[in-house]
């Protein structure tokens, strides 16, 4: 190891990443996060919130009670997937 990553460790020396590394890595984050805050939605299907609320609306897509949204469903959505899940029931009418 070398002496930077044993003093991060230690938390005695901050290391200083770069605005735009900073933004990869959340970039990255994203794509392994199974539920996504709005903000983090509207990155991740590269869409205006007008259109990407225009899409939740048509495919039935909607945060959960802790007001994320479920990954699975956003690339669903992004698929052209059906708006009915697995048993055929209308998403969201449950």
């Amino acid at each position: 190891m070398y002496s930077d990553e044993i003093g991060l460790i230690r938390g005695r020396s901050k290391i200083m990443i770069r605005h735009s590394d900073q933004v990869v890595m959340k970039a990255v984050a994203l794509c392994f996060k199974p539920y996504l805050k709005p903000e983090e939605a509207l990155i991740y299907c590269d869409l205006g919130r007008t259109q990407f609320a225009k899409k939740c609306q048509e495919f039935g897509v909607y945060k959960n009670n802790s007001g994320y949204f479920k990954r699975g469903d956003l690339e669903r959505m992004l698929s052209g997937g059906s708006g009915d899940d697995e048993r055929g029931y209308k998403r969201g009418t449950r």
